[in-house]
């Protein structure tokens, strides 16, 4: 099959057999990580991920470790250390010998099979085992081109983690940012893109224009940004698949913080007007854009879709300071829903539409933090010298960011953490990097 130019994409790859009917999960595994994941409350679940067998060892590890590590570094899981294991796997169609599981306290069992096909592909199947009452909760097969195996390791993830937890996974998704290179006062800013957990990172374009603010469309694999060329900024779609672009006009003034709607059929940004800027929305077909908010002097920026498309949440200093604000998305019941100390700027709806994340700078410090769309609830996850940026995972449960380091000779780096705000960790990129984005699961 001829390779696309994105070598990411290519779903038609994929050919997922269903091996074992999945079991159903029992209310205490997803009540109990679900306790996990809001309240971080509750201790990792304990699961064994033994290498996989297989024709090609090396490969057959490789899939194995990216698995464990997925699950290790979502926080709701503790991958064994695999010199802990008593039983060696043989037969990954064979039972696994519980007891010698039960000893070393795992919870949960992965063994599986890699295979390379004749034809360069690659098929591997897993188990997914209940240590504890010694059901088989699932087991699926999945082919694809030998260079895509990561995405195999990435989808059993995702099988493992919402059979486990009762939620989608996020693990087999990518995420598009902005690739920094050289002096601080000189950067090189490009467009890049990498799988979710730093893999796979490669360019998108070469440097000769600025680029900001890229966004992914929740309905094709395209991303909205923009960039400087000439000195004048425009915003652009660019398809990964082919690597092409269009304009999606041009406009009098200057543009910020172009966002897809959640069917991807409209771009919601801010125009400059005067000494403001407000809130426009544009239809990608009809090319028609119209006003949301209309407040002279004050600058609107930073919109984002509800899930549903039928509200939008955005910043503005109409009262004087950066606070958030939730406005319908025919422009009409503007409420303001941010009232703490500090400015809050950059905020983004969850994909479950539960919480809003937000950048705030209270007293020389960035934070971010999340919100209910009512007001309540605000919550704090993380704190930096500059942090800015969330972006949600498609599971809304987990969030990305940057952040500025100290130092003449630092710069940005791209962090995640969960709404619990108790697993940050960075995301290893080949240079700095800044102002992440998530994209819907691939598959």
């Amino acid at each position: 099959m001829k390779r696309t130019t994105d070598p990411r994409a290519g779903l038609a790859y994929f050919v997922a057999t269903l091996l074992i009917a999945a079991l159903c999960v029992s209310n205490a595994w997803a009540q109990g990580l679900s306790g996990t994941q809001r309240q971080g409350t509750v201790a990792p679940i304990p699961i064994a991920v033994p290498n996989f067998l297989g024709d090609d060892p090396k490969l057959a590890a490789d899939i194995a470790g990216v698995l464990a590590s997925d699950l290790q570094r979502s926080g709701l899981f503790q991958s064994l250390d695999p010199a802990s294991f008593l039983e060696q796997i043989t037969d990954a169609n064979r039972a696994p010998r519980f007891p010698d599981w039960r000893a070393i306290r795992a919870d949960a069992l992965v063994v599986g099979r890699v295979t390379r096909e004749s034809d360069g592909r690659v098929t591997a199947e897993f188990r997914l085992w209940d240590v504890t009452t010694g059901k088989q909760l699932s087991g699926q097969r999945f082919t694809t081109s030998g260079e895509y195996w990561r995405r195999i390791a990435h989808i059993i993830a995702d099988q493992v983690y919402e059979r486990l937890t009762g939620e989608k996974g996020y693990f087999d998704t990518r995420v598009v940012y902005v690739d920094e290179t050289g002096p601080k006062q000189k950067r090189v800013k490009r467009l890049a893109i990498m799988d979710q957990d730093g893999a796979n990172a490669r360019l998108l374009s070469n440097g000769s224009e600025l680029v900001l603010t890229p966004r992914f469309s929740p309905s094709s694999q395209q991303i909205a940004y923009m960039s400087y060329g000439n000195g004048q900024p425009r915003v652009f779609i660019m398809n990964l698949e082919t690597g092409q672009r269009q304009v999606v006009g041009d406009f009098p003034g200057m543009t910020f913080a172009p966002r897809f709607s959640p069917d991807g059929q409209r771009i919601i940004m801010s125009l400059q007007e005067g000494g403001g800027s407000s809130i426009f929305e544009m239809d990608l077909r009809s090319r028609q854009s119209r006003r949301v908010t209309n407040v002279p002097e004050a600058i609107d920026t930073g919109p984002s879709y509800s899930p549903d498309g039928r509200e939008i949440v955005f910043e503005s200093d109409r009262e004087g300071t950066q606070q958030l604000y939730v406005v319908s998305a025919d422009g009409s019941g503007v409420r303001r829903i941010s009232y703490g100390t500090g400015r809050y700027s950059t905020p983004v709806w969850s994909p479950r539409g539960d919480y809003i994340a937000f950048t705030k700078q209270l007293m020389g410090r960035f934070l971010i933090g999340v919100i209910r769309p009512d007001g309540s609830g605000e919550r704090i996850l993380s704190e930096g010298f500059h942090n800015e940026g969330p972006t949600w995972a498609p599971n809304g449960r987990v969030l990305m960011f940057f952040r500025e380091e100290r130092g003449q000779n630092a710069g940005p780096k791209i962090y995640s953490v969960d709404i619990t705000g108790y697993n940050e960790q960075v995301v290893k990129t080949p240079s700095f990097a800044s102002d992440p984005a998530w994209s819907p699961l691939l598959n």
